[in-house]
Order: structure tokens, then sequence, then C-alpha cells
């Protein structure tokens, strides 16, 4: 029962995205997603941070399969990853281990 139940955790990958989280620029930067795609540059303005620094952070979660990011002409645009974040259920993100719950946006 205990080998069938750590199977469905998946630990390894809940403690990478949960990692990818312990940062306050990166919640930041989720919170800003929540509204939709964006570029790096629009992140930086939104956040307040240096384009090297978010695109670091915008990496790090990415690797984490928080967020997916797509070429679009000269840009690369971020978005909140669709098995994490949910548009009809915006007040949460789901890691399958556990659920983040999010601040309504104002």
């Amino acid at each position: 029962m205990l080998k069938d139940m750590t199977q469905s955790l998946q630990p390894e990958r809940c403690a990478r995205m949960l990692r990818a989280l312990a940062a306050p620029e990166r919640l930041r930067l989720i919170h800003c997603l929540r509204d939709g795609p964006r570029n790096v540059t629009e992140l930086a303005g939104l956040v307040g941070g240096e384009v090297v620094n978010v695109s670091h952070h915008l990496g790090v979660l990415r690797h984490a399969g928080v967020v997916l990011d797509e070429k679009q002409g000269r840009f690369v645009v971020y978005r909140l990853h669709p098995d994490v974040f949910h548009p009809t259920a915006a007040e949460h993100l789901d890691f399958g281990c556990c659920r983040l719950e999010l601040p309504p946006l104002l």
C-alpha cells in the first residue's frame, strides 16, 4: 500500500516544483502570468526587475515544469503550464502532490 501511495505522490517531481517556488521573484512572476502569456521584457516591467534576472527565474520555473516557453517572432513568450495552472480554477496551482492557493487578482 505504501509503495502505491509514493508512486502517485511523485516526490521528486513535487520537490522540484516546490523548490522552484522558493523565491519571492518567482512567485511574483507566477502572479503576473495568471493573466496570460507574456515575454521577458513585459514581465521585467511588471515586477520591476532586470531582464537578465527575470530570464534566470523563468528558466528555473521552466526547468521545474511550472511554465512553458514559446518563440514568437523575436520574442520568447512564457505562460503557466496547463498541467499546473487551470484557467477555470485560477485560484491555485496544482502540482499533483499539493496545491498552492493564490491570492485573488485585483
